[in-house]
Formats: structure tokens, sequence, C-alpha cells
């Protein structure tokens, strides 16, 4: 991840992608105590991991969560929003279960609603977070 102090304060969080400039993005924000980590998928390198898991999915998911909010200043116990967009509802056990794995104890508020589609059709879950640090 690639921090870059904000001007008038905050940091944005790059993960280095290269449509995050082309889109005009980033990964995360953080203003003050708050943290905002955008949409994120199971790409790393590029390279979509599992393929066909959607707990797979979300576990990577959640784990390029937390890399972005540890860069931003925050941990995952910090989250109280969670918001997942799923490309069929059915495997909504499978992503609550990843979900679960990581927030378990911290129970945030959680959203998870069925898309049409995700901006590659392999994709099963999408996944952002709030965060407000203490």
């Amino acid at each position: 991840m690639i921090t870059e102090t904000l001007p008038g304060g905050g940091l944005r969080i790059s993960s280095g992608a290269p449509w995050e400039s082309i889109v005009g993005y980033c990964r995360a924000v953080r203003k003050g105590n708050m943290v905002w980590v955008a949409g994120t998928t199971a790409m790393r390198n590029g390279a979509l991991v599992g393929e066909g898991d959607a707990r797979l999915q979300a576990i990577t998911c959640f784990e390029i969560i937390q890399a972005a909010l540890e860069a931003a200043g925050a941990q995952m116990s910090d989250v109280v929003r969670t918001r997942m967009y799923v490309t069929d509802i059915r495997d909504w056990e499978h992503i609550g279960q990843a979900h679960g794995q990581f927030f378990q104890e911290i129970r945030p508020a959680a959203t998870m609603v069925e898309v049409k589609a995700l901006i590659d059709p392999r994709m099963k879950v999408e996944i952002e977070v709030e965060a407000w640090i203490s």
C-alpha cells in the first residue's frame, strides 16, 4: 500500500493498481478518525483469487481491506460498517462465514445485497468498510 498525505490533512492509501489513476479512486481514505475503504474484490497482482469460491473471495477481500486499514493507522476492530455486494445471494452463508471469521467479536453494522454483476463476471463479491479510530 502507498500512503500519501492529503492537502488539509488526512491520508490517501493506494494499492498501486493501474486503474486507480485511470478511474480516479484509491483503496482507502482517512480523514480525522474516519477511514473509508473502497469496494474491494479478490484481485491480487492482476489475478482473481478463488474463482468460483465465494468464501475464499470474501476472505481475500477482507485481507486486502485489513492491509488498507493498517496503512491508514486503523485495525479491523475499528470497523463500524461493512457492505457486501454479491452476485448470487445463495452464496450468503459462505460470504457470511468469511465475515464472521474477521468480525465475530467486533460485530459491525453489516449489509449484504445481491447485485446484477461486478466488473469481472468471475467475481462473486465486492466489499467496502468504514472504520472509526477511537
